[in-house]
């Protein structure tokens, strides 16, 4: 246990005939201290609570009665992304052309304002259902930038897909017409 001695060696004599007291030296013993200390470490580390994992709230679909009515859009209400490399946005509005002349460029800054456009002009909010396609040259960074365009303009239809060939291709190709190199 904590001890603290102080002992002087007697009374308060002065004089020729007294003998001085031996002084000893003042000694604490702080092991008891030592083990508080480890004890209320350990209880705030046990009951202080770690941070919460953020994550991104995903609406999931509700169930239809046929599977094969569970994925359809109507065409008026579908906008694609397409995602390529160097921060490069793409989309098209219903189903994409044969000719490509619906395949249109834009950038991030842009596309907020074309998924607000697309917004307005569907009738029904239902209606309006957004596809996201990564390209395998778009980085991470910007699959998270799309979905956070998602929930800033409170998409809530929406689906990450995997790209088609033609739609590589055509990805591709405005790329190389825009100067920005498709090889690594």
């Amino acid at each position: 246990m904590a001890e603290m001695d102080t002992s002087s060696g007697g009374g308060h004599k002065k004089g020729p005939g007294v003998k001085k007291g031996k002084k000893l030296s003042t000694r604490v013993d702080l092991t008891p201290m030592v083990d508080l200390g480890f004890l209320l470490i350990t209880f705030f580390i046990f009951t202080t609570t770690m941070s919460q994992a953020t994550a991104m709230k995903l609406i999931l679909p509700k169930d239809a009665d046929k599977p094969e009515d569970q994925n359809k859009a109507k065409q008026s209400g579908v906008i694609t992304i397409l995602l390529g490399r160097d921060n490069n946005v793409f989309y098209y509005e219903g189903e994409l052309a044969i000719d490509a002349s619906n395949f249109k460029t834009s950038t991030f800054k842009d596309i907020r304002e074309v998924l607000i456009n697309k917004k307005s002009s569907v009738k029904e909010l239902k209606d309006f259902v957004v596809i996201l396609k990564p390209s395998e040259e778009c980085t991470y960074r910007n699959v998270v930038d799309i979905l956070d365009e998602m929930a800033i303009n409170v998409c809530t239809r929406y689906a990450l897909v995997d790209i088609t060939s033609i739609e590589t291709q055509l990805v591709k190709k405005t790329e190389e017409m825009a100067g920005t190199p498709t090889g690594q």
